[in-house]
């Protein structure tokens, strides 16, 4: 079983920065994809940004060239950094993981998601 907690949400002004951090406990063979999404009310989840193999990042239109996603192994642990916040990034943040697990009929893939955590922006 793997298990990612967030951190660092928290009500932030427009224009201001927060970093969130992802991490993952539990046991696994190897984490292929780490990815940072996000829910605001009355919308669907959204894709924020992505880190494959720690080195391939995607991103939202939205937040690029303000958002960073990074892995740090040492930690097992993933970070977004937000920077030049906008009150239409109001949203819960949740990190997931594609994690290859062991289990008795083999090696698997599989998603596992964090609860999330409330990034607030006021204008």
């Amino acid at each position: 079983q793997v298990h990612l907690v967030e951190s660092g949400g928290a009500l932030v002004q427009a224009g201001g920065s927060l970093r969130l951090s992802c991490a993952l406990s539990g046991s696994w063979i190897s984490i292929n994809t780490m990815g940072w999404y996000r829910q605001a009310p009355e919308n669907q989840r959204e894709m924020v940004a992505t880190i494959t193999n720690g080195i391939v990042t995607d991103y939202a239109d939205s937040v690029k060239g303000r958002f960073t996603i990074a892995r740090d192994n040492t930690k097992d642990t993933f970070y977004l950094q937000m920077n030049s916040l906008k009150p239409e990034d109001t949203a819960v943040y949740i990190c997931a993981a594609d994690v290859m697990i062991f289990t008795k009929w083999g090696n698997v893939r599989k998603d596992y998601w964090g609860q999330g955590t409330q990034v607030t922006v006021s204008s």
